[in-house]
């Protein structure tokens, strides 16, 4: 068999989806006899009939119901190359599915986005961005459904290649006047006599907080479990319970006078996120470009924080009591 013609098979697809050839040429822009002398050498090509040709249109065979799938197929693959080859020219082009677990997304991972975005280099790269838990993070990237994800540095990427992102620290939120208020720094194993508020027990921070606590040989106590970092410093606020959130997004509540952060004494409130593919060389342009954007951003976070002069503090984004 000869190489099938392209154009045959785009032309092939347009009669399909319009339902007759007159149409199709119209939207071609070629004349319809030009349409069937194509379709008809595609035919002889193939040695069976792809088209039922009538009064009132043209429908596919059999024969041609199963062309028209591997056409649609071919078309679209020959598309994506178009895109990607085009990303060379110049600007990057393209668009980037990426998944991060909450923690990500609450923190750092919209503003390093949103700064990727407005670069004109990239003002041609669209970015789909869904929150998922950590260990769904890493299935996703995968089964090869995303291009990237964003999620806690410490879970078992399963062979998938990585890059250290940015590190956060998980601190205990408490209501104004409760007997934690006061302390500047406890141990987690301290907070188990009282109430805590928890997250859903599919997250990261659940799985460790309850090892931290079985090593401890302790249990957890929980008066409400709830689905995110807002809704667990909204229960704080309402003296309901404590709770280990990022203290990175603890500036509202604080500056509100909702809760008090105490930090946490424990290596492991110490965390590191990490940016996850299945293998760079097989990134797109447009992918590849956001994995260095977002490393890029993490190492600058990191040297600004070790230039912070010595008896001073990095900035917060909340105070601490």
């Amino acid at each position: 068999m000869r190489d099938l013609d392209l154009k045959t098979l785009r032309l092939l697809v347009a009669v399909c989806d319009s339902g007759n050839m007159k149409s199709a040429a119209a939207q071609e822009h070629i004349e319809p006899s030009a349409i069937s002398k194509r379709i008809a050498q595609l035919e002889d090509t193939l040695g069976t009939p792809v088209l039922v040709r009538g009064r009132r249109g043209a429908v596919p065979t059999p024969a041609g119901r199963a062309l028209l799938e591997h056409a649609r197929t071919l078309l679209f693959t020959l598309e994506r190359i178009e895109a990607d080859m085009a990303a060379f020219k110049g600007g990057v082009k393209g668009q980037v599915r990426v998944v991060a677990s909450a923690s990500a997304i609450a923190e750092s991972l919209l503003d390093d986005l949103a700064a990727f975005m407005r670069e004109p280099l990239h003002q041609d790269i669209k970015v789909d961005i869904e929150e998922r838990f950590s260990k769904d993070v890493v299935a996703m990237v995968r089964e090869g459904t995303v291009s990237l994800g964003v999620c806690w540095g410490n879970i078992d990427f399963g062979g998938l290649e990585h890059r250290p992102y940015r590190r956060d620290e998980l601190a205990l939120a408490v209501p104004l006047g409760h007997p934690l208020a006061q302390h500047e720094a406890v141990w987690f194993e301290d907070t188990l006599v009282y109430d805590h508020v928890g997250l859903q027990p599919s997250t990261a921070v659940y799985t460790m907080l309850h090892r931290a606590a079985s090593k401890a040989g302790r249990s957890m106590s929980y008066r409400v479990v709830v689905s995110n970092f807002d809704a667990a410093f909204r229960v704080v606020g309402a003296n309901l319970g404590i709770s280990v959130v990022p203290q990175q997004v603890s500036q509202m509540y604080v500056s509100a006078g909702q809760v008090r952060m105490v930090r946490l004494r424990n290596d492991w409130a110490q965390r590191e996120f990490a940016v996850c593919f299945r293998r760079h060389g097989d990134l797109t342009p447009a992918a590849a470009r956001l994995v260095e954007h977002l490393c890029l951003q993490a190492q600058a976070a990191t040297v600004s924080a070790s230039r912070t002069a010595p008896g001073e503090t990095a900035p917060q984004t909340g105070p601490w009591p």
